[in-house]
Order: C-alpha cells, then structure tokens, then sequence
C-alpha cells in the first residue's frame, strides 16, 4: 500500500532576506576594514613623485610623520611642535627600538622643515626612517594606443 502522492517536487525558490543580510553584513565589514586604510593613505601633505617609487603600505607600527609647507608637523591628525615629537619619538624608541617612522614632506615645502624632522628623529634615537613619495604616473603615447587597436 503506497499512500504517498506522485505530485512533482517542487523546487524552492532562493530566499532573499538571507541574501541581503549577507549583503549588509559583507557591506559593514568592508566599510569598517577599509576606513582605517583610508585614513592612513590620506595625507594632508602632498608628496613628490619619483619614477621608481614603489607602492607600500605603512605596518600599522609605523609612525607616519606629515610635513606641512609651512613647517608644522601632524602626526595622526594631531598638529606638533617640535619638543612634542620629540617626546613622543623618545618614548617609542625606549618602548620599540626598532619603531619605524615614515616622513612625508611637502611637495612645495621648505627641505629644511624635513631635515628639521629627521634631525628630531635622530636625537630621539629612531633609527628606521624612510620616505614617502607619490609614484609617477608617465602617459603612454597616443601613437602606441593606436597600433595596439589596429594592429
């Protein structure tokens, strides 16, 4: 005795509540990652460019120093002055003798604002410095693209 019915299955259709909270989900967590990237590649000052510069992101340990045209130094959005950034350099040289620090110097600044910053970073004990630049970007020539759409 079979009492079961022979009606087709029938297939169930894709739900989509769950796929938006997935959505949202994903959405907020991306938003929430990448703001803090954001904020570190966001400079106040902005940097020369030089044809063999290399991308790299800053470790988060890095201590990202922005040196404005007019001299003033910002470090995490916090305007200094010189005997600040000194301290504060100290107390990471003493924490992390290898602390890392990146200067990022005006385009239009003065040199000696940036010489300024490294002679602190020396005194303070910081060891690893480097410098940011901007990457050139050279324009390819018009014929080039040509040949490359016809041959």
């Amino acid at each position: 005795m079979n009492f079961r019915s022979r009606a087709p299955l029938q297939h169930p259709g894709i739900q989509l509540a769950p796929l938006v909270d997935v959505l949202m989900l994903l959405l907020i967590f991306f938003l929430l990652t990448g703001a803090p990237r954001a904020t570190k590649t966001s400079s106040m000052s902005k940097v020369p460019k030089a044809s063999a510069a290399k991308e790299k992101l800053a470790p988060p340990g890095d201590v990202v120093v922005n040196v404005k045209t007019d001299g003033s130094v910002i470090v995490n959005r916090r305007t200094m002055t010189g005997s600040e950034l000194g301290d504060l350099l100290q107390n990471l040289a003493k924490l992390y003798p290898d602390q890392a620090v990146v200067i990022r110097g005006d385009e239009g600044g003065a040199y000696k604002n940036v010489v300024n910053v490294l002679n602190i970073c020396s005194e303070a004990g910081i060891t690893n410095v480097a410098f940011a630049t901007a990457n050139e970007i050279v324009p390819r020539a018009a014929g080039f693209l040509w040949r490359g759409c016809y041959g």
